[in-house]
């Protein structure tokens, strides 16, 4: 059975709109050389007062209510995996076009592009069979866990229909 250790770090609200189907992307600075990661939730913008601003209005409310992972001492729940299907390049001014993709404001994705390309990764979001409370090493953008995880099990968010379509509508 296949086990793995590598995440990515992102922020717990982000987290969920991937795992609940809400987002299927994510907008980076860079490429990823990394195919497939457990999604390992973070807090850090949580702590910023108005970090509610980076997300839509429509989405604030999902957002407050999942800034905060469920956590254990230095333990971490664990609930999702995913595959970088593709990856594609755009022009920090084109990213308007990619909304119903994700749950930031574009206010948000211009700021932290700074006018550079964005580099948009598709995701294909699996929930794992059974949540994991767990420690990682620390690192920016990658880490790994302290204990191997299981991919047994584990069910893809969207079905394949509903992901096809989004990633022949991305372009």
């Amino acid at each position: 059975m296949e086990t793995i250790t590598k995440c990515l770090n992102e922020w717990n609200a982000t987290i969920e709109a991937l795992g609940q189907g809400k987002q299927t992307i994510l907008i980076r600075k860079y490429r990823t050389n990394v195919g497939k990661f457990l999604l390992y939730p973070t807090v850090s913008y949580a702590l910023k007062d108005n970090y509610l601003e980076s997300f839509r209005n429509e989405y604030q409310p999902f957002a407050e209510k999942n800034a905060l992972p469920k956590k254990d001492n230095r333990k971490t729940e664990v609930k999702y995996f995913a595959t970088v299907e593709k990856v594609i390049e755009r022009s920090s001014q084109r990213i308007g076009s990619l909304k119903e993709y994700h749950i930031w404001t574009n206010e948000h994705v211009k700021s932290y592009l700074d006018n550079q390309k964005a580099y948009i990764w598709i995701l294909r979001v699996y929930k794992l069979k059974e949540p994991v409370m767990s420690e990682r090493t620390m690192a920016k953008v990658y880490s790994n866990l302290l204990e191997e995880v299981s991919l047994g099990g584990i069910e893809p968010v969207l079905n394949g229909g509903e992901f096809s379509k989004i990633v022949q509508e991305i372009k």
